[in-house]
């Protein structure tokens, strides 16, 4: 019984490094999606909504827009740079998120759209590449 569970196991663990490199796409995607979503420069939505100046409007979009690019870029390099920057994108991303959480989503504490969100979901994966960086 244990030589199936271990085989089992090592079938599977054969594809962490994917299931990794697919999370990683996805959060990468959604955030390139999400900063291009606010161009042209400065973002009109973000001003005109949430008071920010200009100049923070448009860091925040090309902020999510890098972050998104860093993150899958980080991943094809296999050396300290790579892990730094994954692990820098992570930080970016949950410094995001949290902002993003005070100044939009406030009214979101311990409800259900806190926990049926993707802003849930991109912060746990800022926080995972964060901690994780390229390991496999």
């Amino acid at each position: 019984m244990n030589q199936f569970f271990g085989k089992f196991n090592n079938f599977f663990s054969n594809f962490e490094a994917l299931g990794s490199l697919f999370f990683r796409l996805i959060i990468g995607i959604a955030f390139i999606i999400y900063g291009l979503g606010k161009f042209p420069l400065p973002p009109e939505g973000l001003i005109d909504n949430f008071g920010l100046s200009p100049f923070v409007a448009s860091l925040v979009a090309i902020s999510e827009v890098s972050t998104g690019i860093v993150l899958i870029i980080a991943h094809f390099i296999k050396n300290p740079l790579g892990q730094t920057l994954t692990r820098l994108a992570g930080l970016n991303i949950v410094v995001l998120m949290i902002c993003i959480f005070i100044v939009a989503h406030r009214d979101w504490f311990i409800t259900k759209q806190l926990f049926t969100s993707i802003q849930t979901f991109l912060l746990i994966g800022g926080f995972y590449f964060l901690v994780k960086g390229n390991k496999i």
